[in-house]
Protein backbone atom coordinates (compact mmCIF):
# COMPACT_ATOMS: atom_id res chain seq x y z
CA UNK A 1 0.00 0.00 0.00
CA UNK A 2 1.39 3.14 -0.83
CA UNK A 3 1.58 6.22 1.51
CA UNK A 4 -0.90 9.41 0.28
CA UNK A 5 1.20 11.61 -1.44
CA UNK A 6 -1.15 14.81 -0.37
CA UNK A 7 -1.48 13.98 3.10
CA UNK A 8 -4.31 16.29 3.96
CA UNK A 9 -2.94 18.55 7.04
CA UNK A 10 -5.14 19.45 9.98
CA UNK A 11 -6.21 23.20 10.75
CA UNK A 12 -3.58 24.44 12.48
CA UNK A 13 -0.58 22.82 10.29
CA UNK A 14 -2.31 23.76 7.31
CA UNK A 15 -2.37 27.40 8.98
CA UNK A 16 1.22 27.14 9.50
CA UNK A 17 2.18 25.99 6.52
CA UNK A 18 -0.21 28.44 4.08
CA UNK A 19 1.56 31.17 5.84
CA UNK A 20 4.29 30.72 4.07
CA UNK A 21 2.23 32.67 0.93
CA UNK A 22 3.22 35.79 3.42
CA UNK A 23 6.06 36.60 1.44
CA UNK A 24 5.02 36.88 -1.96
CA UNK A 25 4.12 40.44 -2.03
CA UNK A 26 7.37 40.36 -0.34
CA UNK A 27 8.68 38.92 -3.24
CA UNK A 28 5.90 40.83 -5.74
CA UNK A 29 7.39 43.85 -4.23
CA UNK A 30 11.06 42.90 -5.09
CA UNK A 31 10.07 42.49 -8.92
CA UNK A 32 8.79 45.85 -8.60
CA UNK A 33 12.45 47.21 -7.22
CA UNK A 34 13.87 45.05 -10.07
CA UNK A 35 11.56 47.16 -12.86
CA UNK A 36 12.86 50.37 -11.00
CA UNK A 37 16.54 49.38 -11.87
CA UNK A 38 15.71 49.04 -15.20
CA UNK A 39 14.66 52.14 -15.44
CA UNK A 40 17.83 53.95 -13.45
CA UNK A 41 19.82 51.74 -15.89
CA UNK A 42 18.52 53.14 -18.77
CA UNK A 43 18.90 56.90 -17.57
CA UNK A 44 22.52 56.17 -16.78
CA UNK A 45 23.04 54.95 -20.58
CA UNK A 46 21.42 57.66 -21.82
CA UNK A 47 24.32 59.45 -19.82
CA UNK A 48 27.20 57.16 -21.19
CA UNK A 49 25.51 57.75 -24.92
CA UNK A 50 25.60 61.72 -24.48
CA UNK A 51 29.12 61.57 -22.54
CA UNK A 52 30.92 59.75 -25.75
CA UNK A 53 28.93 60.54 -28.48
CA UNK A 54 27.10 63.71 -27.95
CA UNK A 55 29.71 65.70 -26.25
CA UNK A 56 28.56 65.78 -23.03
CA UNK A 57 30.72 67.33 -20.06
CA UNK A 58 30.96 66.47 -16.71
CA UNK A 59 28.86 69.10 -15.33
CA UNK A 60 26.22 67.87 -16.78
CA UNK A 61 26.43 64.24 -15.55
CA UNK A 62 26.52 65.41 -12.18
CA UNK A 63 23.79 67.42 -12.47
CA UNK A 64 21.65 64.44 -13.55
CA UNK A 65 22.84 62.60 -10.57
CA UNK A 66 24.96 59.93 -12.96
CA UNK A 67 28.34 60.85 -11.06
CA UNK A 68 28.56 62.69 -7.31
CA UNK A 69 29.79 66.53 -7.46
CA UNK A 70 33.39 66.86 -7.81
CA UNK A 71 35.35 69.36 -8.86
CA UNK A 72 36.81 69.27 -12.30
CA UNK A 73 36.67 65.53 -13.62
CA UNK A 74 38.29 64.70 -16.68
CA UNK A 75 35.46 63.24 -19.25
CA UNK A 76 37.84 59.88 -18.90
CA UNK A 77 37.17 59.75 -15.11
CA UNK A 78 33.43 60.29 -16.11
CA UNK A 79 33.00 57.59 -18.35
CA UNK A 80 34.68 55.50 -15.92
CA UNK A 81 32.20 56.56 -13.22
CA UNK A 82 29.14 55.90 -15.26
CA UNK A 83 29.93 52.47 -16.71
CA UNK A 84 31.01 51.18 -12.74
CA UNK A 85 27.94 53.04 -12.71
CA UNK A 86 26.23 50.63 -15.27
CA UNK A 87 27.49 47.19 -13.59
CA UNK A 88 26.66 47.92 -9.83
CA UNK A 89 23.21 48.29 -11.18
CA UNK A 90 23.65 45.01 -13.14
CA UNK A 91 25.36 43.36 -10.27
CA UNK A 92 22.13 44.57 -7.60
CA UNK A 93 19.72 43.59 -10.09
CA UNK A 94 21.72 39.85 -10.77
CA UNK A 95 20.54 40.49 -6.59
CA UNK A 96 17.47 41.18 -7.13
CA UNK A 97 16.92 37.68 -9.54
CA UNK A 98 18.65 35.13 -6.84
CA UNK A 99 16.51 36.69 -4.03
CA UNK A 100 13.55 36.85 -5.90
CA UNK A 101 13.85 33.08 -7.53
CA UNK A 102 15.80 31.13 -5.51
CA UNK A 103 13.88 32.85 -2.30
CA UNK A 104 10.58 32.03 -3.60
CA UNK A 105 11.84 28.28 -4.56
CA UNK A 106 12.91 27.79 -1.28
CA UNK A 107 10.49 29.26 1.19
CA UNK A 108 7.36 29.74 -0.90
CA UNK A 109 6.58 27.13 -3.76
CA UNK A 110 7.79 25.28 -6.54
CA UNK A 111 8.02 27.01 -9.69
CA UNK A 112 8.38 23.89 -11.47
CA UNK A 113 10.91 24.71 -14.31
CA UNK A 114 12.69 21.32 -14.15
CA UNK A 115 13.40 21.18 -18.14
CA UNK A 116 12.78 24.00 -19.41
CA UNK A 117 15.29 25.83 -21.46
CA UNK A 118 15.66 28.58 -19.46
CA UNK A 119 16.20 27.28 -16.12
CA UNK A 120 19.10 28.58 -14.19
CA UNK A 121 22.08 26.02 -13.53
CA UNK A 122 22.00 26.95 -9.90
CA UNK A 123 18.34 26.42 -9.80
CA UNK A 124 18.33 22.91 -9.60
CA UNK A 125 20.22 22.54 -6.37
CA UNK A 126 19.64 25.59 -4.59
CA UNK A 127 18.47 25.58 -0.66
CA UNK A 128 18.50 28.36 2.31
CA UNK A 129 22.59 27.45 2.77
CA UNK A 130 23.60 27.42 -1.53
CA UNK A 131 21.20 30.91 -1.49
CA UNK A 132 23.02 32.69 1.13
CA UNK A 133 26.66 31.89 -0.09
CA UNK A 134 25.47 33.07 -3.74
CA UNK A 135 24.26 36.23 -2.06
CA UNK A 136 27.25 37.12 0.35
CA UNK A 137 29.58 36.60 -2.70
CA UNK A 138 27.45 39.02 -4.67
CA UNK A 139 27.12 41.59 -2.05
CA UNK A 140 31.22 40.93 -2.20
CA UNK A 141 30.76 41.61 -5.65
CA UNK A 142 28.89 44.98 -5.31
CA UNK A 143 31.28 46.33 -2.82
CA UNK A 144 34.19 45.73 -5.01
CA UNK A 145 32.57 48.00 -7.51
CA UNK A 146 31.40 50.92 -4.99
CA UNK A 147 35.13 50.60 -3.20
CA UNK A 148 36.65 50.79 -7.30
CA UNK A 149 34.40 54.05 -7.58
CA UNK A 150 35.80 55.34 -4.48
CA UNK A 151 39.34 54.87 -5.34
CA UNK A 152 38.58 56.56 -8.63
CA UNK A 153 36.76 59.20 -7.21
CA UNK A 154 38.97 60.10 -4.37
CA UNK A 155 41.75 62.28 -5.80
CA UNK A 156 43.31 64.47 -3.74
CA UNK A 157 42.04 64.01 0.06
CA UNK A 158 43.33 66.81 0.82
CA UNK A 159 41.91 69.11 -2.06
CA UNK A 160 39.19 71.76 -0.93
CA UNK A 161 35.28 70.05 -1.47
CA UNK A 162 36.87 66.62 -1.74
CA UNK A 163 33.88 64.60 -0.01
CA UNK A 164 36.18 62.17 0.51
CA UNK A 165 38.12 61.98 3.99
CA UNK A 166 40.62 59.50 5.05
CA UNK A 167 38.85 58.02 7.87
CA UNK A 168 35.68 57.81 5.49
CA UNK A 169 37.77 55.60 2.92
CA UNK A 170 39.37 53.40 5.73
CA UNK A 171 36.44 52.46 6.99
CA UNK A 172 34.81 51.56 3.81
CA UNK A 173 38.00 49.05 3.04
CA UNK A 174 37.29 47.73 6.55
CA UNK A 175 33.82 46.83 5.61
CA UNK A 176 34.50 45.58 2.24
CA UNK A 177 37.32 43.23 4.26
CA UNK A 178 34.39 42.04 6.85
CA UNK A 179 31.92 41.32 3.92
CA UNK A 180 35.08 38.95 2.48
CA UNK A 181 35.81 37.57 5.49
CA UNK A 182 31.65 37.10 6.74
CA UNK A 183 31.32 35.02 3.12
CA UNK A 184 34.49 33.07 3.81
CA UNK A 185 32.85 32.27 7.23
CA UNK A 186 29.36 31.33 5.51
CA UNK A 187 30.91 28.95 3.14
CA UNK A 188 33.01 27.46 5.80
CA UNK A 189 30.19 26.67 7.96
CA UNK A 190 28.22 25.38 5.17
CA UNK A 191 31.25 22.87 3.83
CA UNK A 192 31.38 21.75 7.69
CA UNK A 193 27.37 21.54 7.66
CA UNK A 194 27.51 18.98 4.52
CA UNK A 195 30.16 17.08 6.24
CA UNK A 196 28.39 16.56 9.43
CA UNK A 197 25.29 15.73 7.03
CA UNK A 198 27.39 13.61 4.82
CA UNK A 199 29.09 11.50 7.67
CA UNK A 200 25.57 10.76 9.31
CA UNK A 201 24.12 9.40 6.01
CA UNK A 202 26.69 7.36 5.73
CA UNK A 203 26.18 5.36 9.18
Amino acid sequence: MQPDQNPRLSPLPALIFSSRWLQLPLYLGLIVAQAIYVWQFGVELVHLIDQVFLGGHAAEAVANGAVPAEPEKSAEIVIMLIVLGLIDVVMISNLLVMVIVGGYETFVSRLRLHGHPDQPEWLSHVNASVLKVKLAMAIIGISSIHLLKTFIEIGDLGAPGNRFTEAGVMWQTIIHCVFIFSAVGIAWTDKLMHGVSNGKQAH
